[in-house]
């Protein structure tokens, strides 16, 4: 052992035991860690690309006031989002609040009254539901008159091919398509898999519009959903792209005619992308997607790195600690409450800002029970940044996620089962 090491770990609270335990787990995970840094080199690669291609300049980094006419920084970095994601075009903008923003963005600007929204992958994440209606709320899809169908997953977590075939009628103007699990406990989609669903949905319907969530997935593979068929993908900016900088905002990619309607949505009727200013926050969304792929490798080694510590401990983890990655969310179901609870005061007594508060569950707007979350983050809600979060309910499981660094990410697991060990919360003996 580096006793310098050791020594700063224990002056963080984490004891010669449990660093020793999660050692030995990381150095079973070199060949992968080792795997994780090449789809990172191509990304970083594809990014820089992008970039250049697309003539990024000091000019582009300027700020703009107002209504923000003839923004060169905003222009271009959209164009810049859309080579890298290959779109034919991005609406990548400060204006867009967070994720549930963005999608309803999309999902509003390409429905219309009458439509019907088809979502073939089960129950879309919590806030979605008040988006769309499921659960009501004031300016909802089905206020405007947009129905909504769900087709669940099939027990294996396969897609239920003939429930879709069923479940597609006239009125199915767009289908959303969650990459990652959200608050489900099941697997995340592989860009391969979303595909093979997208390719079956135009055999069926050529003309309805495939949108994806994107939503921690941006980088975790070599290609992203545009390339294998969907026609938009919606992201939030304090998740992988933004790359722990950009302050704000979300991005959408895709077809023009999508793109246009969702601009025409933010802004208004007549202005589309001509307007918005960037106030002077575009370096940071350069700079942030220029670090993305980076990034993301360290927040993904972190998922793998907290799968298979719990997983030796004998909880259940999704995905397990072998398992292909397609995202950066780490899933664990503790069964118990304390447990959870533990979980996310580990994490946020390992932030770099506010370490010393406790994580309480509260009634948090958008979900039907009380969630606790820890996020000691530069930016507030940072997914991308090391933070945790679950509600409290069976099977009280937590969402991992984050680490702006792969040693960060790794001092917030060791933190966590230190946690959960002092607690009593972990098998005798095994640490």
């Amino acid at each position: 052992m580096n006793q310098l090491l050791v020594e700063q770990y224990e002056k963080l609270g984490i004891s010669r035991e449990v660093y020793a335990f999660g050692e030995a787990v990381e150095a079973s995970l070199k060949e992968r860690f080792s795997a994780i840094d090449a789809t990172a080199e191509y990304n970083q690669l594809k990014v820089l690309q992008a970039m250049q291609e697309n003539r990024v300049s000091a000019e582009c980094f300027n700020a703009t006031s107002g209504y923000g006419y003839n923004d060169l920084g905003r222009e271009t970095l959209e164009k810049v989002y859309a080579t890298c994601f290959k779109g034919e075009d991005a609406l990548v903008r400060p204006q867009i609040t967070c994720g549930t923003h963005a999608l309803a963005l999309a999902l509003m600007s390409n429905l219309r009254p009458g439509d019907e929204l088809l979502s073939p992958v089960g129950k879309p994440y919590d806030t979605l539901e008040e988006v769309i209606g499921i659960r009501p709320s004031k300016g909802s899809l089905a206020e405007y008159g947009v129905t909504y169908r769900q087709v669940d997953l099939l027990p294996d977590g396969e897609f239920d091919y003939e429930g879709i075939r069923n479940a597609i009628g006239p009125r199915t103007r767009m289908v959303t398509i969650q990459r990652s699990k959200g608050y489900a406990p099941r697997r995340t989609l592989s860009v391969a898999r979303i595909g093979e669903l997208v390719a079956f949905i135009k055999s069926i319907r050529p003309d309805i519009i495939c949108m994806v969530d994107n939503c921690y997935g941006e980088f975790v593979e070599e290609r992203e959903p545009l390339e294998v068929g969907a026609d938009l993908i919606v992201g939030s900016l304090i998740k992988n792209p933004g790359g722990g900088l950009a302050p704000v905002g979300g991005y959408l990619v895709g077809t023009s005619e999508c793109v246009e309607n969702a601009a025409y949505r933010l802004t208004s009727p007549g202005l589309g992308k001509e307007v918005g200013a960037s106030l002077g926050i575009l370096q940071s969304f350069y700079q942030g997607l220029f670090l993305a792929p980076v990034v993301t490798a360290g927040a993904l080694k972190g998922a793998i790195f907290a799968a298979n510590i719990y997983e030796k401990l004998g909880f259940d983890v999704i995905p397990d600690g072998s398992e292909s990655r397609h995202d950066i969310i780490q899933a664990i179901s503790f069964h118990k409450p304390e447990a959870l609870i533990a979980f996310c005061e580990g994490i946020q007594a390992a932030a770099p800002v506010d370490s010393y508060v406790t994580p309480e569950p509260w009634a948090m707007p958008g979900y039907d029970s009380d969630v606790i979350m820890a996020a000691g983050a530069f930016v507030q809600g940072s997914s991308i940044e090391l933070s945790a979060d679950g509600p409290v309910k069976p099977p009280y499981a937590v969402y991992f996620q984050g680490g702006l660094t792969w040693y960060h990410a790794k001092t917030g697991i060791l933190k966590t089962l230190q946690k959960l060990k002092e607690r009593n919360l972990v098998p005798h003996g095994v640490i």
